[in-house]
């Protein structure tokens, strides 16, 4: 199996971490092991990264009781239900053949679960027939616990092709968001975590997020090298509402090995869904990094300060 294709090999020899991430992939395989299993089956929600009739991709979250993730064979796991009506990918989760990823996370324990393959339509539901298995470290994840379950919501309750001023509070307030990418090979679903204001908001139409140190291969980076298409889902975790953003991407690599995503937005969708879980208040990850200080307004030029000079002793 190829582990790698030519975006995130492009990535990893830019950055050099090739021999890494040779090494870190090799954890990637195609098989369910059964502590995985076991782990999915305890999780009440799945974000899953596919592209719409469209070609548009999107990330989106389908939430249930425990178990309605599961895995069914060795290479196989089963979703019970499907999307709200409205959401984008609606569509796409009932159509045969679509490449799907998908990422399971447990904001209790900071352990996550990523599986990308190919969807098979199933009465109630989908499954998801895996090419790709791998888990993450816990880094960047925020810790929360589970509150309640909200059985009324509005659905799909705003549609724009650039983000309103309180979805740009939404957006700077997030702590954490999910990015769909896609490449020749299929689809995948990651996490992005920080502190409150590790997005930035450049303008309605416009995000850019710091890439921070993880694993070394590269795989969202490696995807946008290869096709800047992208969807990006932010969670209101107290509240349950979505913010479901499509556009395109792109890596500008600064000096020191810094990095930075910038996002252009050509879809909006917020949503209210009903059956959605209500979380606590987090408990930030001990691996965020600080935020970077703002930089001081200059004077004016008719103005001056005045330091105060040592006096002798």
């Amino acid at each position: 199996m190829d582990r790698y294709h030519w975006g995130s090999l492009a990535v990893q020899d830019r950055v050099g971490v090739r021999e890494l991430a040779e090494h870190v992939g090799r954890s990637i395989g195609a098989g369910i092991r059964d502590v995985a299993a076991a782990f999915l089956a305890q999780q009440p929600h799945l974000v899953v990264g596919a592209a719409d009739g469209a070609g548009r991709l999107w990330a989106s979250l389908l939430t249930g009781a425990p178990g309605f993730v599961r895995a069914t064979g060795p290479g196989r796991i089963a979703v019970s239900g499907g999307l709200p009506d409205g959401d984008p990918l609606a569509g796409a989760l009932a159509t045969p053949g679509t490449r799907v990823g998908a990422i399971s996370l447990d904001p209790r324990t900071r352990r996550r679960m990523r599986l990308n393959g190919t969807l098979e339509a199933t009465p109630g539901g989908f499954a998801v027939e895996a090419e790709q298995v791998f888990a993450n470290c816990p880094k960047y994840l925020q810790k929360r616990e589970p509150l309640e379950l909200a059985a009324e919501g509005a659905g799909v309750v705003w549609r724009g092709d650039a983000l309103t001023p309180a979805q740009e509070r939404a957006v700077r307030a997030a702590d954490t968001f999910f990015v769909a990418t896609t490449a020749e090979d299929g689809a995948d679903a990651s996490h992005r975590g920080g502190l409150p204001g590790f997005v930035e908001v450049l303008s309605p139409g416009e995000l850019a997020w710091p890439d921070y140190a993880g694993n070394a291969m590269f795989l969202t980076l490696g995807n946008l090298a290869a096709d800047p298409r992208a969807g990006l889902l932010f969670p209101d975790w107290e509240t349950g509402a979505v913010l479901q953003l499509s556009g395109r991407a792109e890596t500008e690599f600064g000096a020191g090995g810094e990095r930075r995503v910038r996002f252009r937005v050509e879809s909006v969708v917020e949503s209210l869904h009903p059956g959605r879980l209500l979380w606590s208040t987090p408990e930030y990850s001990p691996a965020n990094p600080p935020l970077p200080l703002p930089l001081p307004l200059p004077l004016p030029q008719s103005q001056s300060v005045s330091v105060p000079q040592p006096q002798s002793q």
